[in-house]
């Protein structure tokens, strides 16, 4: 029987260590993914409007295969410091692309908006540096928060906080996906008013309140509900797997993983939305074959990633004083969360 894994996060995935590092103050935060050596990366962007660092090494183009860290950071472009801050912790610990006898760490990023959510919002760039070397510190291959942690820190979406989740799933064989996700979409990740979410046909064993669809619904709204703006707004995610793939089986990987938000938000992929979605491969269990694994891999993908999304907002916290975007789900419903 296939089930989520022991954490239903994504260091489910062996060797894969997360970190996260927020401020109350500006209302923001930074998440970083670190895979284990050899890992292969790919990348996938849907929206209309990426704020993004490293992308096209990581296509299928580029001659560099591997990543050392992925960054998913809030604070729109003054964010992009971040990769800095990573960056030079890795080059300390000697870790990068050997050219020579020069190390090179290799560092994919991407930002979402979170600027009109409140707080102190000078100084930014700096912050986010130092949020990135914390959040690389406090990385780990445990447990770690969901809800209102780092890059999910800042994240609202059209009628709640956004927030940080995770979820995974066991293909069975040895075989296992697992996703991260900063949920922060011009979009609802709720049906219309009610408190059930549009993932919940993927849900497992209650994970985000067990509501299944709410009763009497009429369909999905119509204009949608959306957030101040599609210039505000950015889902980012990280698909991680077990499975031996090359980059362009990453590749693949990430476009199928997109379904996931699809499944869990309405609308998505808007104009100035910037989605997108990060593949990791450790390489650690071959795939009988490689095309119909690769399918059922990134099926599962899709079903994980968009329960995360809904784990994003059900475990998010109260909103902080000075905040100027929705309440959280257990504010709005406090009796289900």
């Amino acid at each position: 029987m296939t089930q989520p894994t022991r954490r239903n996060l994504i260091t489910d995935i062996e060797g894969i260590a997360v970190g996260n590092a927020d401020d109350a103050t500006i209302c923001s935060g930074v998440t970083i993914v670190l895979p284990p050596a050899g890992t292969i990366a790919a990348v996938d962007v849907r929206g209309g409007g990426p704020g993004t660092m490293e992308t096209d090494a990581l296509g299928p183009d580029g001659t560099v295969e591997e990543v050392h860290a992925l960054v998913l950071s809030g604070g729109s472009a003054f964010g992009m410091s971040a990769a800095s801050g990573v960056r030079d912790w890795l080059a300390e610990k000697e870790i990068g692309f050997q050219i020579r006898e020069a190390r090179v760490p290799i560092v994919a990023q991407a930002i979402l908006f979170d600027l009109l959510n409140g707080g102190a919002k000078d100084g930014l760039s700096e912050a986010y540096n130092q949020l990135a070397r914390q959040a690389c510190a406090a990385a780990a291959t445990g447990e770690f928060a969901l809800g209102s942690s780092g890059a999910g820190y800042g994240a609202t979406t059209a009628n709640l906080r956004g927030g940080l989740g995770s979820a995974s799933f066991d293909l069975g064989n040895g075989l296992s996906v697992a996703a991260l996700v900063a949920a922060n979409p011009v979009g609802t990740v709720t049906i219309d008013t009610t408190p059930n979410f549009w993932a919940h046909p993927f849900e497992r064993d209650g994970e985000f309140g067990g509501l299944g669809w709410p009763v009497d619904w009429k369909g999905p709204p119509n204009p949608p509900v959306l957030k101040g703006g599609v210039k505000e707004s950015t889902t980012l995610a990280v698909i991680a797997t077990d499975a031996i793939l090359d980059k362009r089986s990453a590749r693949r990987l990430a476009i199928m993983a997109q379904t996931g938000l699809a499944r869990a938000i309405h609308p998505v992929h808007t104009p100035l939305d910037g989605d997108v979605v990060f593949a990791l491969a450790t390489g650690k269990m071959p795939l009988k074959d490689p095309i119909v694994d690769l399918a059922r891999l990134g099926s599962a993908a899709a079903d994980t990633l968009a329960r995360a999304i809904a784990r994003a907002i059900f475990e998010a916290a109260p909103i902080p004083a000075g905040w100027t975007a929705s309440p959280a789900y257990a504010e709005r419903f406090p009796r289900l969360s």
